[in-house]
C-alpha cells in the first residue's frame, strides 16, 4: 500500500478538526537535548483524535452512528469527533479504563457502557452492538483509515522541523507507530517502546503476528492490547523497527521528569517512550539525535476529581 498519499489526504481531511501540537526541547543527562512532541495537548488528551476524525470524515455514516471499543483514549476521541460531526456514538470500555477516562468519554456526550475485564471484552460488546444496530465500528488501531489519521502526526512533526535521527514511540495496539512508520518509510529510525508487562509487539516480532500476551502494569489501560494489529506488525517488519521494553518504575520516573522539566502531567502510556531513555532500554550512539513522542494526557485518578 502506498501510504503517503493516504496520509496526505487524511491531513487535508482533518485540518481544522485537530490541533497542531507543540514541540519542545528536553535536556536529558547523557542524551543531550531531546525533541519532545506534546501530543498530550491534542483534543481529549491524545493522538487518537486524528484517526477518529479521519475515519468518520472518510465514510458514509449510517443513521445508527458509530461504535468503538477502547481502553479510554480512543473512546474519548471517537465520542469527541462524533459530537463535533453530529453523529451518534456508543463506546464500550473495560472497567480498568479508570474513572478519569470514563468521565472524559461521558463528557463528550457518547453513550457509554463499562464492561468488566480488559479491552478484548469491550471489543466483543462493541462488535455485538454493531451487528445489532448497524452502527459503524471505528477500530482503535488496525484499520487503514485509523493508521492514516495517526500518520498525520509525524507528517506534522516533520513540517515543524523534526531534526532527529531516531524517534521513540510507545506501542499499544500499534496504530500510532504504524502511522509513523507508514509516513517515514524508513527515512528515520523508529524505536518501539512497550512496558515489560505489556510486550505485545515485542513478542509478536519474536514469535509471529498472531502471538497473544498477558498484559498488566500501570499503562495497561492504554497500552494493553493482547495482540498487535496486523498493519502495525507488517510495517514494523518491513521497516526493521527496534523494539525495547521498559519497567513500570521507569515509566513512573518518566512521568515525574515530564512534570518537573516541562510541567506536563501525563498518563503512564504518554511517558513510556521517554522511559526507554531514562532506564537505558535504548542507548543512543554518540551524536545520535533523539526525539520522543508524548502521546497521552489522561492519568488515573484525575488530579482534579
Amino acid at each position: 500500500m502506498d501510504w503517503v498519499p493516504e496520509i496526505d489526504a487524511a491531513a487535508a481531511r482533518i485540518a481544522g478538526h485537530v490541533r497542531q501540537t507543540p514541540v519542545l526541547a528536553l535536556d536529558l543527562p547523557g542524551a543531550g537535548p531531546v525533541e519532545v512532541k506534546l501530543e498530550n495537548l491534542q483534543h481529549t488528551g491524545s493522538f487518537k483524535a486524528r484517526g477518529a476524525f479521519n475515519t468518520l470524515l472518510s465514510r458514509s455514516l449510517p443513521a445508527a452512528g458509530v461504535t468503538a471499543a477502547s481502553g479510554g483514549n480512543h473512546g474519548a476521541a471517537v465520542a469527541f469527533a462524533a459530537a463535533r460531526l453530529g453523529v451518534p456514538a456508543r463506546v464500550f470500555v473495560p472497567d480498568i479504563a479508570g474513572p478519569a477516562k470514563i468521565a472524559l468519554i461521558r463528557e463528550q456526550g457518547a453513550q457509554l457502557e463499562v464492561v468488566p475485564g480488559l479491552y478484548q471484552d469491550a471489543a466483543v460488546r462493541s462488535a455485538e452492538h454493531a451487528v445489532a444496530t448497524g452502527a459503524m465500528p471505528v477500530h482503535p488501531y488496525d484499520a487503514p483509515a485509523t493508521v492514516a489519521g495517526q500518520g498525520t502526526l509525524l507528517r506534522e512533526w516533520e513540517a515543524q522541523g523534526l531534526a532527529a535521527d531516531t524517534v521513540l514511540i510507545a506501542v499499544g495496539g500499534g496504530g500510532l507507530i504504524a502511522g509513523s512508520l507508514a509516513w517515514l518509510g524508513g527515512r528515520r529510525k523508529v524505536v518501539a517502546v512497550e512496558p515489560e508487562l505489556a510486550p505485545t509487539l515485542n513478542r509478536a516480532l519474536a514469535l509471529g503476528p498472531d502471538t497473544e500476551v498477558q498484559v498488566g502494569g500501570i499503562a495497561a489501560n492504554a497500552l494493553g492490547a493482547t495482540r498487535i494489529g496486523r498493519l502495525c506488525y507488517d510495517l514494523a517488519v518491513a521497516n526493521r523497527v527496534t523494539s525495547v521494553l521498559v519497567p513500570d518504575a521507569a515509566i513512573a520516573e518518566a512521568q515525574r521528569v515530564l512534570w518537573q522539566a516541562l510541567r506536563q502531567y501525563v498518563e503512564p502510556a504518554g511517558a513510556a517512550a521517554l522511559a526507554a531513555l531514562l532506564c537505558g532500554a535504548y542507548v543512543p550512539a554518540p551524536g545520535e539525535r533523539l526525539a520522543v513522542l508524548v502521546c497521552g494526557a489522561n492519568p488515573a485518578p484525575d488530579p482534579f476529581a
